[in-house]
Order: structure tokens, then sequence, then C-alpha cells
């Protein structure tokens, strides 16, 4: 086992099994039971449950990479599968079966096993910003994240067909260059996760329902979006996501600005270090 010196050891637990070949950082815990392969590397802080056992799949000349990073959590009895990155501060419950990699800061569960939340992340917290004067009337509350707000828009009801309306310049705080639709999505696929540097988005469910994280660096809210008259405006400098669609979701999304692959930042890591710049 390989480990670095360091105030804050791993801490194994002697009825574990932890190959040679395998990377034990700094501030590690393992528990009884579990199997650490050739080939897995455990970042620091990372917690590894009781009888966890990460798929060997390695041969005589190849072994494929592992890597739990730091902070992350595996509960007991769970699977890791080779080739598998757990990303920092995900959090796999007890019992999964984990066949492909984890995101940053999400929560997996099932087999396989899939996302079903984000740590950290508040709930459709919300303080209203603005309220029009009587029932319908359109309102928009913020949100913990930073320049995120919620948007409910009129609605005016019809027998022949209801009718919700919003304003660009007013009600949304940009003018629209580009709109594109999401739909069709697999229930345990995500989409999103990535930030912009200068494009806004403003995005209305138009059909169906998904869960969007909005995720400032410091705070994280997640709201759902599940009628055509409900909207959520994310500024640049906000990493999003959407997930748990449901099979008839439609996600229609209005951009600031023309497709531009520069204005992407797509790993985590890489946008923490942009908002502690930005904000140095």
């Amino acid at each position: 086992m390989n480990t670095q010196t360091s105030a804050n050891p791993p801490l194994t637990d002697p009825r574990a099994n932890v190959n040679a070949q395998a990377r034990v950082g700094v501030g590690c815990i393992i528990k009884s039971g579990a199997y650490i392969g050739p080939g897995v590397c455990l970042e620091e802080g990372v917690y590894i449950g009781a009888n966890v056992v990460f798929v060997d799949a390695s041969s005589s000349t190849v072994v494929t990479a592992t890597k739990v990073k730091r902070l992350a959590i595996i509960g007991a009895n769970s699977t890791v599968y080779a080739g598998v990155v757990i990303a920092a501060k995900a959090e796999v419950r007890p019992g999964s079966v984990v066949t492909r990699s984890v995101p940053p800061n999400a929560i997996v569960e099932g087999n396989p096993a899939s996302i079903v939340g984000y740590v950290d992340t508040v709930h459709e917290a919300s303080r209203r910003l603005h309220t029009g004067p009587g029932s319908g009337q359109p309102t928009v509350e913020t949100t913990l994240v930073k320049g995120v707000t919620v948007h409910q828009f009129s609605v005016v009801p019809d027998l022949r067909g209801n009718l919700t309306v919003g304003e660009f310049g007013r009600q949304i705080p940009f003018e629209p260059r580009r709109y594109f639709l999401v739909y069709g999505v697999p229930s345990r696929e995500v989409r999103g996760e990535h930030a912009h540097r200068q494009c806004h988005q403003f995005l209305i469910c138009l059909q169906g329902s998904c869960a969007v994280v909005a995720d400032d660096g410091e705070n994280k809210v997640e709201v759902l979006l599940d009628a055509p008259h409900r909207g959520m405006y994310l500024p640049p400098m906000i990493w999003g996501v959407q997930y748990q669609y449901s099979a008839d979701a439609m996600l229609l999304v209005f951009a600031s600005h023309h497709y531009d692959s520069a204005d992407y930042i797509r790993e985590y890591d890489e946008f923490l270090i942009a908002i502690t710049r930005a904000t140095a």
C-alpha cells in the first residue's frame, strides 16, 4: 500500500484488503472488509465503508485506473467498477453498484447507481423579491445562489386554451440571441454540468419536469421546473446541472449569446478556480 506521510495518515481497518499497487492518500478511512484493488487511487480524505469492493480488471500487463477524488464517500457494501472516477465530495450511498463515473458533489444510489441529489443543496429555498398585486400576477424570487432567480409568470386561463407570457428585458434580465430544446432525455441521465463565462440563460420546462441545480461555488440550490409558467434565470459564472427528467420533459433554454465553446467551463475544479480569481 502506497501512502503519504502526514500528521493525518490513512486509517485502515486491519480486516480490509488494500493491494500494494493501490494508492491511498492522507486522511482516508477504510473500513473492515473493504477491497482496494490494484490501480485504485484514493485521494485525501476519502471514506470507504465496510465491505466496499473495487472491481479488479487488471491483467498481467494492464492495470485499469480507478480514482476516488478528495473527500468523496462510498457507503458500505457498494461495488465500484474498474475505470470509474468518483469526483470530489461525491457520495455513493450504501449498497450501490457504480458502473460509470460520478460528477462532483453528486449523490448516487441503486444498481446501477444513478444521481438522486447533490450534497449541501438547498431545495426550493428562496426569498420573494417582488410580487405582483394579485392572483396570477408574475413574481420573482431570489435564491441563496448569487444572481439566480425563480420566476412565476402570469397565466391567462381560457376555454380555448391557457396563455402564459414573459418579457425579455423586463421580467427576464437579458435579450436572447439563441434558444435550444432538450427532450427525450432518459431519466437517469444528467445534462448541463458546466458554467458560462459571459452567457446568461433562462430555463423553462414546457412539458413534464426536471430539476435544476445552481451552484456559485459557495451555495447550491435545487429548483423543480414543472410548469410552463415557471422559469429559472442563471447568470454567468454559475455552475448549472439539470437532472431527474420526466419521460415527457421538454426543456427550453434561452441564451444571451451565440454558441461559443470558449465560453464554457466544463470542469468543476476549473470553475472554482475561476470564481476565486474573480473575487480576489
